[in-house]
């Protein structure tokens, strides 16, 4: 099994994906206020991440859906729900592909859709730079939520990140989570799914989910989370689980 961080002992099974410059314990005060006694959650560290730094790849969405398969069987687990934030919402969505009916509930957050991350050339360009550059990151971060946040705070996140992540794994990662187009495959997936995108978040907002996640799947509620960007679990995080959890208590 790929490393992760177990929080809770609850009924509710649920194995969280990270993002692009997180990994399994970088899911900030979130992680603190977390029914552990209704839910059990498996935050993932994907490869290149956390513990599995050095791990080697393949760097791909499609490798993480499987790694997350394989730590819900390590765990026992037949059935469970999935988060996924950013980046690996694409690897969420891979699991519907790769697994499906053992997906009870998702929730996806800040998430890029199946088609991939909305980008232009200049975006992208600034992404390919994100891997040893933490300026770049910085200025990524900055971004997507808005423009707003203290620098101490996004020094703080460059810093996490930086120190969790291999440079190969965020360059590897990315064509797979901005650039790869599967939206054929998840079109129509009855899977209950709740869509979180933050009021300050440019690149990943309203717009965006509804020309997306809320035409592909039958069953998608969409909430826009006030005061929150690209990092709700940082930004508003008792809002953010609570939205989470009272979605997958059905």
């Amino acid at each position: 099994m790929n490393t992760h961080l177990l929080i809770g002992s609850g009924p509710r099974k649920v194995v969280a994906l990270h993002a692009w410059f997180g990994h399994g314990g970088g899911w900030g005060p979130m992680a603190d206020v977390l029914d552990t006694h209704g839910f059990t959650y498996a935050f993932m560290d994907c490869r290149g991440y956390g513990g599995m730094k050095g791990s080697g790849g393949p760097y791909t969405m499609e490798q993480v859906a499987q790694d997350a398969l394989a730590l819900a069987d390590g765990l026992s687990w037949e059935k469970f729900s999935l988060i996924g934030h950013s980046m690996c919402s694409t690897a969420a969505q891979r699991v519907l592909v790769q697994a499906p009916g053992r997906v009870e509930r998702m929730v996806a957050i800040a998430p890029v859709p199946a088609s991939g991350f909305p980008h232009n050339d200049a975006m992208l360009a600034l992404f390919r730079r994100a891997a040893g550059d933490t300026a770049v990151r910085k200025r990524i971060i900055d971004i997507t939520t808005g423009l707003r946040l203290c620098d101490a705070w996004l020094d703080q996140m460059v810093a996490s990140s930086f120190a969790n992540s291999d440079e190969e794994a965020i360059a590897a990662y990315l064509p797979s989570w901005a650039e790869a187009d599967f939206h054929a495959k998840i079109h129509g997936n009855p899977v209950a799914i709740k869509v979180i995108a933050g009021e300050h978040n440019p690149a990943l907002g309203v717009p965006v989910m509804q020309e997306t996640f809320m035409r592909w799947y039958p069953n998608a509620v969409l909430e826009e989370m006030a005061n929150a960007g690209h990092y709700p679990m940082h930004e508003t995080p008792i809002a953010l689980a609570t939205s989470i959890e009272a979605f997958l208590r059905g």
